[in-house]
């Protein structure tokens, strides 16, 4: 009995110190991306003796996915997810925030972004780790601009007096989103209304809106009214940027690609090739800018985070995500470099490191060329500076649920196209707008 004993204890012992796997869902789970993620599996098992399954678990299921895990007790140790979840999966108990707030701490609160830690706060913690993130931008032509003597596109005002200036029968002076029903004419309210400073929700419910909101209508429609008639969306403004027939639209990082001839698929037609850099070399990027309402400005910003569960093997999970966002982080950020901004610009030897290694490596799709090759440094850093100050309506109040639904029902959206339209006055808006988030 006392041999079985020993053994029975030496089995137990060599079973649970063998342990060397972790689970990790991811949604980035497009083929060439799993492929990557693999091979940093495989490099970080090098390394540390620890094995990485890699989940894909497509983005639109992974809230129900997440849920059903947790109640069952069977959490993936890691995931990788977006914003909206962080506040309320924290509060759920689906994520381990003491052990997320300790990863932070280790690789060194300074060496994050501002805004991207702010958005993950939960308490006096940090409920997940930022991994990347992109911020919407008015992309903007440098060489109309400096040529007519105009300021940067860096708030209301500049923008306007650039629409007044730089409209022509030969261009349009914006292409405005319009399409209600585009969650992109959303997003683009959304951003116009944080850089005046309007926040539709507060703790436990919604804010009445007044002068700020009017203000943010009135130049919407000023924008509007410079773009061509119709529904636009992502597509028009492209197009007619890439045709030269506006000086300004609000788009994503990811037509920086495309700007530079990368993608056949998306040409400029600026000029007679397709593959030239011309526009490029001309165009130039606001990630943040304000209102009259709002001198400071704001970013709208998507970032995505490393989230450690509640079911997590701790310690390993811990060195998986500190290896993702330290020695391994330029290969993260290399999964998609177009769209995966460096939310950890540095470590502690250079505050630079990982901006300046992610500036290098090659985004495009039919063609590849580093992003130092197609833009200059302050046209780099200052897109990436646009996560400093990064927001979303509800992150700081708890309420990103209650926001999201307020954006999805689309109400702001009609309600702006009838004010745009001249179906009704900026006062009647502001009070149908009010009235709908009354029922939020």
């Amino acid at each position: 009995m006392k041999k079985i004993l020993i053994y029975l204890f030496a089995f137990t012992f060599l079973a649970n110190s063998s342990f060397a796997g972790i689970t990790f869902w991811t949604t980035e789970v497009q083929p060439a991306r799993m492929e990557k993620q693999k091979e940093m599996a495989k490099t970080f098992e090098a390394k540390t003796g620890i094995s990485v399954e890699v989940i894909p678990v497509e983005e639109k299921d992974l809230g129900t996915r997440a849920t059903a895990a947790a109640a069952a007790g069977d959490l993936p140790d890691v995931i990788y997810h977006t914003l909206q979840y962080v506040l309320p999966w924290a509060e759920a108990g689906i994520l381990d925030v003491d052990a997320n707030n300790d990863v932070v701490k280790a690789l060194g609160k300074k060496t994050f972004a501002p805004g991207a830690l702010s958005m993950a706060k939960s308490g006096g913690k940090i409920a997940a780790v930022p991994v990347d993130g992109w911020t919407q931008m008015v992309v903007y032509r440098k060489d109309l601009f400096e040529k007519a003597g105009l300021s940067a596109p860096t708030s209301y005002a500049n923008i306007v007096k650039a629409v007044e200036t730089l409209s022509s029968q030969y261009m349009y002076g914006f292409v405005a989103a319009t399409k209600t029903d585009e969650n992109f004419m959303s997003q683009v309210l959304e951003h116009v209304l944080l850089a005046n400073g309007v926040n539709l929700v507060k703790k436990g419910g919604t804010k009445k809106q007044g002068k700020a909101l009017k203000n943010s209508l009135e130049f919407y429609k000023t924008i509007a009214k410079a773009s061509p008639r119709g529904e636009l969306f992502w597509k028009q403004s492209r197009e007619l940027y890439f045709a030269g027939q506006t000086p300004m639209i609000i788009w994503s990082p990811f037509i920086m690609d495309e700007l530079a001839g990368l993608r056949d698929s998306a040409p400029p037609t600026i000029n007679s090739d397709p593959t030239s850099p011309e526009l490029a070399s001309k165009t130039g990027f606001i990630t943040n800018f304000s209102g009259p309402n709002n001198k400071k400005g704001a970013a709208w910003a998507d970032v995505r985070y490393f989230g450690i569960t509640a079911d997590a093997e701790i310690d390993e999970a811990k060195k998986f995500v500190e290896y993702s966002m330290n020695e391994g982080y330029t290969a993260t950020l290399a999964i998609a470099p177009e769209g995966k901004f460096p939310v950890r610009r540095g470590n502690a030897s250079d505050p630079a490191a990982y901006t300046k290694a992610w500036s290098k490596l090659p985004v495009g799709v039919d063609r590849k060329k580093p992003l130092t090759e197609l833009y200059s440094a302050d046209v780099i850093n200052n897109i990436v500076a646009g996560l400093d100050t990064a927001n979303r309506w509800g992150v700081k109040e708890g309420e990103l649920s209650r926001a999201s639904k307020i954006i999805n029902a689309q109400f702001l959206n009609r309600i702006t196209r009838e004010y745009i339209d001249d179906l009704i006055s900026v006062d009647e808006a502001v009070d149908k707008i009010n009235a709908e988030l009354a029922k939020y």
